[in-house]
């Protein structure tokens, strides 16, 4: 994720670790995802591949049946570099019909200066949290047909994002919503942002009837002024290139913190109390949007 640093009190506010009960996934999978071991998921690394076979792991382990959407980057110097989206689909009770699109980058910066950008919060954590909507609907089925796919290369121009568009598993016009979930793990004041709504009516008022349901201070904004302003994420996630095909979308994300982009950003910083409350307002609320889909208006 590419935002800017807000200052926040001291970095142990946000390292209040709880034991999570035993079994719970969604901590262990962050906690995999942001190990040393994997090199900090630099697209187009050996860390990258073993986060994605990790992913698949998991997703085939929930019952999916994912497939691979390989694309090229091509760098300013001529070189290339392959990265991959990992998509599945769970089928709705009405094939054919609207879309609803999950997701969230498995990538990260990688390895600088013999330092290990881990990338707990980003986004381990968003990963965790779209393989726990997957087994929410996995066990309970939609009513539509959902796509949840872990997107490679949002690091520095959400290529992956675009490359998912450019060649859909689905028809684009079938697409009726994007949720993506970045950075969905840290926040001292037990925030998390839900941004989207102010573009788009149907959006704001399903985040609307949200905020008093959810476990979290679940906050709205971060969707208004200049598009190039720091408090306007509108284009700063994968989220964004939807937004550009004019497809509507709801982000899910915290306010920076000290370790954003830092090699801080480890699995020992995660406040796990809040990072659960966080995946169950996801799974809360791509349960209300798929309740609801079918209301949301033709483009």
């Amino acid at each position: 994720m590419r935002r800017f640093l807000l200052t926040l009190s001291a970095v142990a506010l946000l390292a209040s670790p709880v034991v999570a009960a035993p079994g719970d996934r969604a901590v262990e999978d962050v906690r995999i995802l942001s190990a040393d071991d994997m090199e900090g998921r630099l697209v187009g690394s050996p860390g990258g591949e073993k986060a994605r076979v990790y992913i698949l792991g998991r997703m085939r382990d929930i019952g999916l049946f994912p497939v691979e959407q390989p694309f090229v980057i091509k760098r300013k110097d001529g070189t290339e570099t392959k990265g991959v989206n990992l998509i599945a689909r769970i089928e709705g009770a009405t094939p054919g019909g609207k879309v609803m699109v999950i997701t969230a980058h498995y990538d990260h910066l990688g390895v600088h200066d013999g330092q290990i950008y881990n990338g707990a919060d980003d986004n381990a954590s968003g990963v965790a949290g779209l393989l726990a909507v997957a087994e929410a609907f996995k066990a309970a089925p939609p009513k539509h047909t959902v796509l949840l796919v872990a997107l490679d290369a949002e690091e520095g121009g959400l290529r992956g994002a675009r490359a998912f568009l450019e060649t859909p598993p689905v028809p684009v016009e079938a697409i009726a919503l994007n949720v993506n979930l970045d950075m969905i793990s840290k926040n001292a004041r037990g925030e998390l942002y839900a941004a989207g709504g102010a573009p788009d009516p149907w959006v704001k008022a399903r985040l609307e009837a949200l905020v008093p349901t959810v476990p979290v201070s679940l906050r709205l904004g971060h969707d208004t002024g200049p598009d190039d302003s720091f408090d306007n994420w509108t284009y700063q996630s994968d989220h964004g290139v939807f937004a550009r095909a004019g497809i509507p979308w709801v982000y899910f994300g915290v306010e920076d913190h000290p370790e954003y982009h830092k090699p801080t950003d480890d699995f020992a910083t995660v406040p796990q109390a809040f990072f659960l409350k966080a995946v169950d307002t996801v799974i809360a609320a791509t349960r209300l949007f798929d309740e609801q889909l079918h209301t949301i208006p033709a483009r």
